[in-house]
């Protein structure tokens, strides 16, 4: 069966002919989907050693050394985001299990690069590498979608338990003149999410099941991070009880979600040092999180050019 192009250029009289445009917008297509990795693996390379500059990574490697423990609860931190989208994909699409290496790519694209420029790659990956019966534009913007959605709905839920707190802190953060503008980025959240709700139907590509499987998995790595994060912490500063660090996680992952917050450190390090005290080892303490954070974008993203470049020459 012909397809409403292909009867209009057989009616027109020129036959075969008429179908080279058609082709000539497939094969350019395909041109760019094979361009896009090779793109993004030089972006990332770009950025990747534009970072590595700040970075005294013997340093790192010096402070962190001392836990064995400490490196693998943080490597399944990192791996936390890529691997909670590895099962959502593979559901979805059935994506073999290497596909955790371009969702890394997707993690640092994002990190490094700009925001959701990951999920540019991972769109013309899935394009070019999964076969689908329709456009992976749908699900991925779906998975994105929910991803901040059932995060502000965790932002909610850890507002309502760390209340008694906040009533504590804000008059302490409206010193600074940050207890307003968490008060807006609160009803900011809490509008978005209604948004989303309200227009569902016509967001969402996905069906109810897959959507709530999506959401389900989402907050399963929300909540799996906020551990990691208190374990982390715990295992840099042993001396406080871990229950105050899972509750300064909580608080970070309500901070890390208000959209007016400029100086999300900073409000975080004020809470944790009314909580807990010990001001100077937690500033160093986040200093570090951060910078290994970064640190590990940068080397996962140089591991995956070199393994582009491998895989580029071995084909």
């Amino acid at each position: 069966m012909m397809t409403p192009v292909q009867d209009m250029a057989l009616d027109s009289g020129t036959g075969a002919s008429s179908l080279y445009p058609l082709d000539t917008m497939d094969e350019a297509r395909s041109k760019w989907l094979h361009w896009a990795g090779t793109l993004f693996s030089v972006a990332i390379l770009g950025a990747a050693l534009w970072h590595l500059r700040h970075f005294d990574l013997g340093s790192i490697v010096r402070i962190g050394s001392s836990s064995s423990e400490f490196w693998m609860v943080f490597g399944c931190f990192y791996l936390a985001g890529p691997l909670s989208e590895l099962i959502i994909f593979r559901k979805l699409w059935a994506i073999p299990l290497s596909g955790l290496i371009p969702l890394l790519r997707k993690q640092v694209s994002n990190e490094l690069l700009l925001g959701y420029s990951g999920e540019v790659y991972f769109y013309s990956w899935a394009r070019r590498a999964v076969k689908l019966t329709t456009s992976p534009f749908g699900a991925v913007k779906d998975v994105t979608i929910l991803s901040a959605m059932i995060g502000n709905v965790v932002t909610i839920l850890l507002l309502v338990i760390s209340a008694p707190v906040l009533v504590q802190l804000l008059p302490r953060l409206g010193e600074n003149g940050d207890s307003h503008t968490i008060i807006a980025s609160l009803v900011i959240i809490m509008a978005s999410s209604l948004a989303v709700l309200f227009y569902r139907k016509k967001l969402f590509s996905l069906d109810w099941r897959e959507i709530r499987f999506v959401s389900l998995v989402h907050f399963g790595r929300i909540v799996a991070m906020i551990g990691l994060s208190a374990l982390l912490w715990h295992l840099l500063l042993p001396g406080a009880q871990i229950g105050w660090w899972l509750l300064l996680s909580t608080w970070r992952q309500l901070i890390a979600r208000l959209p007016f917050i400029a100086n999300k450190d900073v409000v975080f390090a004020a809470a944790a040092v009314f909580l807990i005290g010990r001001d100077h080892e937690i500033g160093e303490m986040l200093t570090f999180i951060a910078a290994l954070i970064v640190a590990a974008h940068v080397i996962v993203g140089i591991v995956l050019v070199v393994e582009y470049i491998i895989r580029k020459d071995a084909a």
